[in-house]
């Protein structure tokens, strides 16, 4: 059976999805403002973003926040299993693949709309994959369209581009053909990036007129102001640096829940989103720092874990001299204490990483070399290496920002820079706003060492290490064919069972290169105030609130 066929099971309503969701209970009056609704219940949902969605369009997203709106709004053909990380059902009630792996068929689900009244239908599906595919200009840049560069390989005219083309076989089935078999091809339309969004409103509102640079791409007035999806919820405003607020979509085809109106309000600092829990003002907040969970739990309020489905890393950019030499990388590696990195800055239940994945993922290499905590031997390699003194180098990290892997990114930076100067590697604080950070290390060489992470989007190998080290990127600056050419080989093999020793070679191969130093395997938090009874948690951040229940 292919992995398609595997997941090809028909999509059990969203009753199923809601059974799912965790019950919560706590014992904190909410002091919040009444929004008012024909109902018993206010509908008025107020949750805390660390910081503002980078874009409105899904398809040039690639940060949390970004996803965490979009999911909202937008859906894809396959969603995610309630509560965990497998693919399942959404707007395709099912699909098949071909023998050969190079042809999807799909099965899509009657009576849907989009926001504007647009009708989703097998012509949208295959609008919405050729618009991906003909991005041009800036709209094809790692900061813009991060998610299909690195998983499709490639836009029109590139000889190594994995999308063919689309027929609209009938209003309800789509076929999708590509170049060469992609075993997680299913899996990764999963991901908000691969969200339908209405033809019409692309067309009417400009949407692929990304103007500016590769390095520092422009979004367009749909990107900004008119984002139409399928989704339970639809576009109201957003107030830049304040709030993003989205309405019930009262045309939607599936359970709308409790939920009338989402205020996400953009609050950048911790204790910030904490105290405005305390006083009432907002419902719930992700990223809870590991220091408030304690005395959160205490005062009554509910702390909801995610299982661990992230890597933290620090990025070793190799276009910079020093960090070109392996044994300067494994010295930086030997010079960090991961124990006690967890303990003083990551959430409790938080996982010591020795590679890319979560250990509960395919691949994931029991027996894969390590370099352990031994400053002794981060220096002997420094010297062999030529810097007996040690060196400087720029350590970027981001700054009023929380990511599931990453709470409290100043912590972590303080942490570890006493851990390296320890060693005799003097660093320079080079701070940066979340998007500005993510443009300087994404789409530029100007960086050096620097934090970043992921949260697994799905159950696939290739979604994490594939992601980081399939090719050429200006992240970590290094060219390594052979590790390029057997990551590309293991994400063409269509069983399960013959891909799994192929990635723990790759796991070995990536453990002995050093591109970036695995950290930790976060294990983020959420915390709510009482009236919300239920929250559809999920380890990849698929939480869509026409699941949440809430009470007076």
């Amino acid at each position: 059976m292919t992995p398609t066929a595997r997941y090809s099971r028909a999509l059990g309503g969203l009753a199923a999805l809601a059974a799912g969701a965790l019950v919560l209970t706590g014992c904190v009056q909410s002091e919040r403002d009444d929004a008012g609704t024909d109902g018993d219940v206010d509908g008025t949902f107020v949750f805390a973003a660390s910081g503002d969605p980078v874009s409105l369009d899904p398809a040039f997203a690639s940060d949390g926040e970004s996803f965490r709106v979009a999911r909202q709004m937008f859906e894809g053909l396959v969603g995610v299993e309630p509560g965990g990380a497998d693919p399942a059902p959404l707007l395709a009630e099912s699909w098949e693949s071909s023998d050969d792996g190079l042809s999807y068929t799909f099965q899509l689900r009657e009576g849907v709309t989009f926001h504007d009244g647009t009708e989703f239908n097998g012509e949208a599906v295959c609008s919405n994959f050729d618009r991906w595919f003909n991005f041009e200009g800036p709209a094809q840049s790692p900061a813009a369209a991060y998610y299909y560069g690195s998983l499709f390989r490639g836009f029109a005219g590139d000889d190594a581009a994995l999308y063919e083309s689309c027929e609209a076989t009938g209003d309800t089935e789509a076929v999708v053909n590509l170049t060469t078999p992609f075993a997680g091809f299913i899996a990764s339309l999963s991901l908000p990036a691969f969200s339908m969004q209405s033809p019409s409103a692309l067309d009417e509102f400009g949407a692929d007129e990304v103007t500016g640079s590769d390095d520092a791409p422009v979004m367009s007035e749909y990107a900004n102001g008119h984002p139409t999806g399928t989704g339970p919820f639809q576009f109201e405003s957003w107030d830049v640096g304040s709030q993003v607020e989205l309405s019930a979509y009262p045309d939607y085809w599936g359970d709308q829940g409790d939920v009338t109106e989402i205020i996400f309000r953009v609050i950048d600092d911790p204790n910030a989103r904490r105290q405005a829990l305390e006083a009432g003002s907002i419902d719930g907040y992700d990223l809870v720092s590991p220091a408030d969970t304690v005395a959160l739990e205490e005062d009554g309020f509910q702390i909801v874990p995610r299982d661990p489905f992230t890597i933290l890393y620090l990025g070793l950019n190799q276009e910079v001299e020093e960090l070109a030499d392996v044994r300067v990388r494994q010295a930086i590696t030997q010079a960090i204490d991961k124990e006690q990195l967890i303990t003083q800055t990551l959430p409790e239940g938080t996982q010591l990483a020795t590679q890319f994945i979560p250990p509960v993922v395919a691949g994931y290499n029991d027996d894969v070399t390590t370099y352990d905590y031994d400053p002794d031997a981060a220096r002997d390699l420094l010297a062999e290496a030529g810097y007996p003194d040690g060196f400087e180098i720029d350590f970027n990290y981001p700054t009023n920002i929380s990511r599931p892997y990453m709470p409290t990114p100043e912590q972590v930076f303080t942490n570890l820079s006493t851990q390296l100067e320890e060693v005799g590697i003097t660093v320079n604080a080079q701070p940066n706003e979340w998007g500005e950070y993510l443009d300087r290390i994404q789409a530029s060489d100007d960086h050096g060492l620097h934090l970043l992470g992921w949260t697994g989007d799905y159950n696939d190998t290739d979604n994490f290490v594939g992601v980081f080290f399939g090719d050429e990127k200006p992240e970590f600056g290094f060219d390594n064919p052979e590790l390029f050419a057997a990551l590309d080989e293991a994400r063409g093999i269509a069983s399960l069972d013959e891909q799994i020793p192929l990635y723990e070679d790759i796991n070995e191969q990536i453990a002995e290169f050093i591109p970036a130093v695995p950290l930790a395997h976060p294990a983020p938090s959420l915390a709510f105030a009482e009236r919300v009874e239920s929250y559809p948690v999920s380890p990849v951040n698929d939480e869509v609130y026409n699941l949440v229940e809430l009470s007076d």
